[in-house]
């Protein structure tokens, strides 16, 4: 499949209007005071379904259903730990009345399988740590009616696409305002909102830096990046459960290796002291893997990396997690 450019960005943006939420940009007076920079936190928590996934999901859901090679679109099959899981089953059975079978981890959320169920899709259960999704997904392929296409979670054109257009709405929103990013933060799983973002970024406004962050212990991004090939990792046990992919995607990387400055990583305990932030000054419920670009930010500010009064664009990826998780994490003690 070829690499998306910014005009398919621009192009999942057309067919997202009316569709997806235009999140909004919010700011912290006192994170601003705490850092020394000014901080411009783009809230995909509040989109449909609670996460980003929305948007690459329908985009891509949409362009089979308009192309399909003359065949009739039967049925969409996926894998994910829960965002991508729920936003496959809102965008294609809840919202376009679309069969969709979603494979997930034993170990899911439950927050996020009650939702993928409730949105309509037939969730198969796998063991993430002793099985092979992909292979997972092939027997299961096997099983469902032809016409039925697969969509992975980042490692496609039109989902990259898709989430492209979470930085465009960024850069477009503040450049209306008159403000330039000197940096953007974005968590990194298996890259595909990173890639997607850099795309818009690196068109509307390319003197921003891009910086990805992980958990890390699931530093397979960095590694890659460093390495200049992708690297294969063990599941890692992280608090970010969005960002426990065990490798890149050649499309991701590919993006990511052009546009993205650096990776860097940050602790569980980190991400729960930004979920502790993000809740008590800005009023948001953020999953763990939604903390890592605030994460990010605050590391490098206090390392001197960032220099004081920077202009720096945040995404909160998401805000699914289940009540009880998010009091015991922010309850926490290490």
């Amino acid at each position: 499949m070829l690499l998306p450019t910014y005009k398919d960005v621009a192009n999942a943006a057309a067919v997202l209007a009316g569709v997806a939420h235009h999140t909004p940009i919010e700011t912290s007076r006192t994170l601003d005071d705490q850092l020394g920079v000014r901080c411009f936190i783009k809230c995909e928590n509040l989109q449909r379904m609670g996460a980003f996934k929305f948007r690459g999901a329908y985009t891509a859901v949409n362009h089979y259903l308009n192309d399909v090679e003359g065949k009739e679109l039967k049925g969409v099959l996926t894998y994910s730990s829960g965002n991508h899981a729920q936003a496959i089953a809102l965008a294609a059975t809840k919202t376009l009345d679309i069969p969709s079978t979603i494979i997930m981890p034993t170990d899911a959320p439950a927050l996020k399988l009650k939702a993928t169920q409730e949105y309509g899709g037939n969730v198969v259960f796998y063991d993430r740590y002793k099985e092979v999704r992909d292979e997972v997904a092939q027997k299961v392929k096997a099983t469902l009616p032809e016409g039925t296409v697969f969509i992975p979670p980042y490692n496609h054109k039109y989902v990259i696409a898709g989430q492209g257009t979470v930085g465009k709405e960024l850069v477009e929103d503040l450049q209306s305002k008159a403000i330039t990013l000197d940096y953007l933060f974005v968590c990194v799983g298996g890259g595909g909102l990173i890639s997607g973002i850099s795309l818009a970024v690196k068109e509307l406004s390319p003197k921003t830096v891009i910086i990805g962050v992980e958990p890390e212990a699931g530093n397979d991004a960095q590694q890659s990046l460093e390495q200049g090939q992708i690297v294969h990792i063990e599941t890692p046990k992280t608090i970010a459960d969005g960002a426990q992919t065990q490798h890149l995607g050649d499309l991701t990387f590919e993006i990511m290796q052009r546009n993205v400055s650096k990776i860097i990583t940050v602790s569980d305990e980190q991400l729960i002291e930004e979920m502790k932030f993000i809740g008590e000054r800005m009023k948001m419920i953020v999953e763990p893997t939604g903390c890592l670009a605030l994460a990010g930010v605050r590391k490098l500010v206090s390392s001197g990396e960032i220099e004081k009064g920077a202009n720096c664009g945040v995404i909160i990826s998401g805000g699914n997690v289940d009540l009880e998780r998010y009091c015991k994490l922010i309850s926490s003690t290490f």
